[in-house]
């Protein structure tokens, strides 16, 4: 919820949605183990797309994660400057959840 408010929170987010594991349209990117589906998708006002996952620090360092934080970084690459990814933490380096989201959007 925290991670909702955050990003519904900044003035760059136009509308953002719930990403919803295994629906027929959600949004998903392949790991290892098959389908990634990210907590969030967001369009921002510049027209970039936004896909956030939230993780608690008792999984950041999980293999899992750092699969997930491969791929989405591979995608955001290969997205020609159109797509932004990023894994939130409640906080990173003092940066809590909302400067996390504003500075990768910044």
């Amino acid at each position: 919820e925290q991670c909702a408010v955050a990003l519904d929170s900044l003035s760059q987010t136009e509308y953002w949605v719930r990403n919803v594991a295994k629906h027929a349209r959600s949004f998903w990117l392949p790991v290892p183990s098959g389908k990634f589906y990210p907590d969030f998708v967001a369009k921002l006002k510049d027209g970039k797309l936004l896909v956030i996952e939230y993780k608690g620090a008792h999984l950041v360092t999980s293999t899992d994660t750092e699969a997930k934080r491969k791929i989405g970084a591979l995608w955001e690459a290969k997205s020609d400057g159109t797509a932004l990814f990023l894994i939130v933490e409640k906080s990173i380096g003092g940066k809590d959840m909302r400067e996390q989201i504003r500075a990768k959007v910044a």
